[in-house]
């Protein structure tokens, strides 16, 4: 039997058999026109599964026009949230006051700049992480608990603070050039578990004759 079930909704089983379920699958709780998710992609909440969207990304209504962007195998801590690009206050003229927002024939401010957000695959998001508008974040990145994350983040690297800064590089850039070859992500789920061994145990060469 398989570690992973792709069609579950909470897919953490406790040892005494009861059912996390703070824990929930994006993919198969998230329904926005907006938001995108790969499979096997979660997130720790305490709300409903049905308010998953709205915790993760709170700005982002069905009329906006960015598009948050989650890859596979993306692990996303409790408290951690998307800040998208509709969030903006006008900032080029004198005020920053979304005086627009009053009616419904202004309501967007849809001259103002749109940028999607873009999670990679295998990115650790840890507690109660902020992920500003606009943002890339490579794969195989982790982003430190409280980290605000206003700029890109390279695949591989470590990042935290406020703003959030590159604390280090998980491998040497030929590793990471190789990993990002290797692509686990894509392969079948079966041949990802029959390789636990050598992806949790950093096994370069294994993965390669994989």
């Amino acid at each position: 039997m398989p570690l992973l079930d792709s069609t579950a909704t909470h897919p953490i089983t406790l040892p005494d058999g009861s059912l996390y379920t703070d824990t929930v699958y994006l993919k198969n709780v998230v329904d926005h026109p907006r938001i995108e998710i790969g499979e096997y992609s979660y997130f720790t909440h305490a709300g409903r599964p049905e308010d998953t969207a709205q915790i993760l990304a709170p700005y982002l209504g069905h009329g906006c026009r960015e598009r948050l962007l989650i890859g596979k195998f993306v692990q996303i801590a409790r408290g951690s949230y998307f800040i998208t690009s509709s969030a903006n206050h006008p900032m080029s003229g004198f005020t920053t006051y979304p005086f627009r927002i009053f009616k419904p024939e202004t309501f967007g401010y849809k001259d103002l700049p749109v940028r999607d957000t873009v999670v990679g695959h295998d990115v650790w998001i840890g507690h109660d992480a902020a992920i500003m508008p606009g943002v890339r974040i490579g794969h195989g990145a982790i982003i430190a608990a409280r980290a605000v994350v206003a700029r890109n983040v390279p695949p591989y690297a470590v990042v935290g603070g406020n703003p959030a800064e590159i604390i280090r590089m998980r491998y040497p850039a030929d590793v990471i050039e190789q990993l990002l070859e290797i692509a686990w992500w894509d392969w079948p789920i079966d041949k990802i578990e029959a390789n636990l061994t050598a992806l949790e145990g950093g096994d370069l060469e294994a993965l390669k004759a994989a």
